[in-house]
């Protein structure tokens, strides 16, 4: 019990500490894109091509992010698996059942560590946390600099044109912002599903972790 429990506490301070990088990556994406707008509308002049440009560094955060998150999941799953299977029996009835075969998972999941969830589960779940609502006020900006700057728009071939970036015409531009949208919130929708049938089918009593 008293390895146990300092195994226990090891895992959470893990998950913690992955936590907080987490956290850390976020706060960067929201200050890119915080400077990103400054520039933009610093002026009625001002290019948006920086809303644009930003997306880049949002989707180089968002995809290291989930890789952390998928070493955060690892000790987190851990250490859920123990208050699961350990805590709240002993809670319940002050017993600890080994019987149903969770300190076997544990002593798998120690000798042969793996990865509890896919790199794209790991990106949707972060899309759904955070960097939906990045990337909408990113959009959303960009979409209000070109309908304002450098004066209101009169005509959708000028909305369009305000788009364009050197050679490239503004209606490709356009087209491949939506296509980035609508990407990541297809990523989302899918992952959240794919996660509310997953814990639906292990019911009450999960049989493996993650």
């Amino acid at each position: 019990m008293g390895a146990l429990a300092h195994l226990y506490r090891g895992e959470v301070y893990r998950s913690t500490i992955w936590r907080t990088r987490l956290d850390t990556t976020t706060n960067w994406a929201v200050v890119t894109l915080g400077i990103a707008l400054s520039i933009a509308f610093s002026s009625p002049n001002a290019s948006p091509l920086p809303l644009v440009l930003v997306g880049i560094l949002i989707l180089f955060f968002l995809l290291l992010e989930a890789r952390r998150y998928r070493y955060f999941n690892v000790w987190r799953a851990r250490a859920r698996w123990m208050e699961t299977n350990m805590y709240a029996p002993l809670l319940e009835d002050g017993d600890l059942r080994t019987d149903s075969g969770w300190t076997h998972t544990l002593a798998e999941d120690y000798r042969r560590p793996v990865y509890h969830v896919g790199l794209m589960t790991a990106i949707g779940r972060r899309i759904r946390r955070n960097y939906l609502w990045i990337l909408l006020i990113q959009t959303v900006a960009y979409i209000g600099k070109l309908l304002v700057h450098p004066s209101g728009v009169v005509s959708v071939e000028e909305f369009v044109s305000r788009a364009d970036i050197g050679p490239v015409p503004g209606v490709l531009v356009l087209v491949t912002g939506i296509f980035y949208v609508t990407s990541w919130a297809a990523i989302a929708i899918w992952s959240g599903r794919r996660d509310r049938a997953k814990f639906h089918s292990r019911g009450p009593a999960p049989t493996s972790m993650g």
